[in-house]
């Protein structure tokens, strides 16, 4: 028998069918009981052959200030995003949002970029992975650069995992500094599409998502390392570099 869930408790599957469809859920505050479903007039995407490596970015990855991994501290890089900072007094990342991004990471949907400094967690992101889709969900810095640090990483990552599609959801001047753009909403549909076109395993009530053509440990093999182990700066600006 399913195990049953309380009202305010968001479902994996509903979750992944929302995504495949391009809405998504967030929250009026951490505290919030519950959620709102979004599906914005424009969306802003990072075109994978876009992304803005600068030379200080390109001299921050080569001078390997972070020790960069993935899916190593999933738990504690959503924790950190819903923290609430002086730049941002609130979070719309709920516990009901938290709980259920820990159910896709453990079953393979969701992922973390981590940026270390020795032992202490000062950066990083994480997102949702679907077909050849990633949708970015939040990042987050404690030290200069570490967001940026972490988002390279990520695009890195999804271009040698042959993904086609990098959601940002809402433009900001960080976002746009690194290459993003807002796209009106039919052509994001239509991207979303084309990388979802292998995805759906099943059309029935409760989906069976297939994997796709998209790996997002595609790199560990090429970068040598496991796909928690750190993954070099000076790989990921040559990997940048390689792909471009």
């Amino acid at each position: 028998m399913p195990r049953r869930r309380p009202p305010e408790m968001l479902d994996p599957a509903t979750v992944l069918g929302a995504y495949a469809v391009g809405v998504f859920p967030m929250a009026d505050a951490r505290d919030a009981p519950g959620v709102y479903w979004v599906e914005p007039r424009t969306r802003a995407i990072l075109p994978l052959d876009g992304f803005h490596l600068s030379r200080t970015l390109r001299r921050t990855l080569r001078a390997e200030r972070f020790r960069v991994t993935a899916d190593a501290a999933f738990g504690e890089v959503i924790a950190l995003c819903a923290e609430a900072a002086t730049d941002r007094p609130e979070t719309w990342i709920n516990r009901p949002i938290e709980a259920v991004f820990l159910e896709l990471h453990a079953a393979g949907f969701a992922h973390s970029i981590e940026c270390w400094d020795g032992d202490r967690l000062v950066g990083g992101l994480y997102g949702l992975a679907l077909g050849r889709a990633f949708f970015g969900e939040s990042m987050v810095s404690r030290a200069t650069d570490a967001s940026k640090v972490a988002l390279a990483a990520l695009v890195a990552r999804l271009r040698v995992g042959g993904f086609t599609l990098l959601d940002c959801q809402f433009m900001t001047d960080h976002l746009a500094s690194l290459g993003a753009v807002e796209i009106a909403r039919a052509d994001y549909v239509a991207l979303l599409g084309a990388a979802l076109s292998d995805t759906l395993g099943s059309a029935s009530p409760t989906p069976r998502w297939a994997d796709g053509a998209a790996d997002f440990r595609a790199v560990d093999g090429v970068a040598s390392t496991s796909v928690a182990g750190p993954l070099s700066g000076k790989v990921i600006a040559q990997l940048l570099a390689q792909t471009s």
